[in-house]
């Protein structure tokens, strides 16, 4: 497996844990009911809670391009130093950005953010060049 899919199979588990983490959080602020419901009313969550939820959010939609690049690098057989550093930086950043974004560290959420898409975007630049 290439390192680009490597580091795409580990941000997958990345989503995961933070599910996990919202989940729990959300969990502990509504009621049994309201969870275990249907949520035809729409949940305001707030807090910890609420920053798990836009950090996973985020990360879904950060994960549709960073998929996109992992494909292409690979697919293309393009795979170089550069591309599997920049998986890597993509990982990194977004496993600091959960922390970031629930300890409402600003501006560095915003930083790291920006990292996690750059890396992305060059891995994209470097397969077609």
């Amino acid at each position: 497996m290439t390192t680009e899919l490597t580091t795409l199979a580990l941000a997958a588990l990345l989503q995961v844990l933070q599910f996990c983490a919202y989940s729990a959080t959300a969990n502990r602020q509504v009621s049994p009911k309201v969870a275990l419901g249907p949520r035809d009313t729409p949940v305001e969550l707030t807090g910890l809670a609420g920053r798990f939820k836009r950090a996973m959010e985020n990360h879904f939609e950060g994960l549709i391009l960073f998929t996109i690049a992992c494909l292409v690098v690979t697919l293309g057989e393009q795979s170089t130093q550069i591309t599997q550093t920049c998986a890597w930086i993509y990982l990194g950043a977004r496993i600091a950005y959960v922390p970031a974004y629930a300890l409402g560290l600003s501006p560095w959420r915003s930083v790291i953010w920006f990292i996690g898409l750059l890396a992305t975007t060059s891995m994209l630049i470097a397969a077609l060049i």
